[in-house]
């Protein structure tokens, strides 16, 4: 399984599917040469997922893909579907965590932290007022957590800063639930839900994504057996 994201953020994705498909070789690129994709021209991005991917199928011959960034899900997902649709199966982390979402009735004010570029692309917003228009949903763009998180300030008096600063903001005022829509957010999942007092409701995509391709390769016949 061929695995990207522009840093370490991937690696909780990667995490999750080595726990639920305990047989599969993994093969992860961490884009540490481009971090941080937040910032960058969704252009730019889809050019490098296009060539991470490439080198993923050829050289490591990677029987799927899994775009393990928000970002790049947000930016080069549908490129790469239509480029190797009938080939290889490409998965992103956007669609696993809608699905999750929208499946949650309990749910009636949502909040979305996520990179500037995730945030402008407006993916979020168009799958979930398309596929639930009745929750109400807000989305920030926290563009230093991701750096922050992989230069190693987590779990510290910085991070507590940084988080508050962009937690309080009145966009997300009255949130019963957040999506963590960015890979690296799960490292600090629990400074997160430490703010909220443990109050609301955190979703990231990690698991889903490992249960959305499990599902995938046992239908195409791809799974790994022991």
């Amino acid at each position: 399984i061929g695995i990207f994201d522009s840093g370490i953020g991937g690696l909780t994705v990667a995490g999750a599917i080595k726990r639920i498909l305990p047989n599969e070789s993994i093969v992860y690129f961490g884009d540490t040469a481009h971090l941080p994709y937040g910032d960058k021209s969704k252009e730019l991005i889809a050019h490098y997922a296009v060539e991470i991917t490439r080198f993923l199928l050829e050289e490591k011959h990677c029987k799927a893909i899994v775009i393990a960034c928000n970002t790049a899900s947000a930016a080069a997902y549908e490129a790469l579907r239509d480029t190797y649709k009938g080939t290889v199966p490409v998965i992103n982390v956007i669609d696993p965590m809608i699905e999750e979402v929208i499946a949650d009735e309990s749910l009636r004010n949502l909040g979305i932290i996520a990179t500037k570029t995730t945030i402008a692309s407006g993916v979020y917003q168009e799958k979930l007022s398309r596929r639930k228009p009745s929750l109400h949903y807000s989305a920030l763009a926290t563009p230093l957590l991701a750096s922050m998180i992989e230069e190693g300030f987590y779990n510290s008096n910085i991070s507590n800063a940084v988080l508050s600063r962009y937690l309080s903001d009145q966009a997300l005022a009255d949130i019963d639930s957040l999506i963590l829509a960015c890979t690296h957010y799960p490292l600090i999942k629990s400074e997160i839900s430490n703010y909220y007092q443990k109050k609301i409701k955190l979703f990231d995509s990690a698991e889903e994504v490992a249960l959305k391709l499990k599902s995938i390769l046992k239908n195409e016949n791809l799974l790994a057996v022991s």
